[in-house]
């Protein structure tokens, strides 16, 4: 039976991360098959309970990428950092590792930096298992 890999979806921001992702593609450099771009405008657009949905439903790991303080919408550094600080309450509440969020500041042509994020996440999740293993028996996955 294969095991199936950890999924990670990466909220990118359209002035940073999902430029960042789209300069990766552009040099034809890989990263793995499990990984989701949603591009977005600003993170601060998602409440706490939408990274709590999507643990729910099978991600397994999520990195908002934005560009910083170098991000065009003056709420996004200090208003992102307020969503993170929230959601992980709420992960440490339902007993979810707060290693599975991830927040990234990455620029318009990091292709490394977009890279080395993944891999990092990549790494965490192989080492410490999928979202199923960690969320109460009630709030199981949907089958992917």
């Amino acid at each position: 039976m294969e095991t199936r890999k950890p999924k990670i979806l990466i909220l990118a921001t359209l002035a940073g991360g999902y430029a960042g992702a789209d300069s990766t593609g552009q040099v034809f450099a890989d990263y793995p098959a499990n990984t989701y771009i949603l591009p977005v405008m600003c993170p601060v657009m998602f409440p706490p309970e939408f990274f709590m949905r999507a643990f729910e439903r099978g991600i397994d790991g999520i990195i908002l990428m934005y560009s910083g303080t170098d991000s065009p919408y003056k709420v996004e550094a200090d208003g992102t950092a307020d969503l993170i600080k929230r959601t992980y309450a709420l992960m440490k509440e339902r007993g979810i590792d707060i290693r599975r969020l991830r927040l990234a500041a990455i620029c318009t042509v990091c292709v490394k930096p977009f890279l080395k994020e993944v891999k990092l996440m990549e790494d965490l999740l192989e080492g410490i298992g999928l979202i199923k293993d960690e969320l109460p028996a009630q709030a199981s996955p949907v089958a992917a």
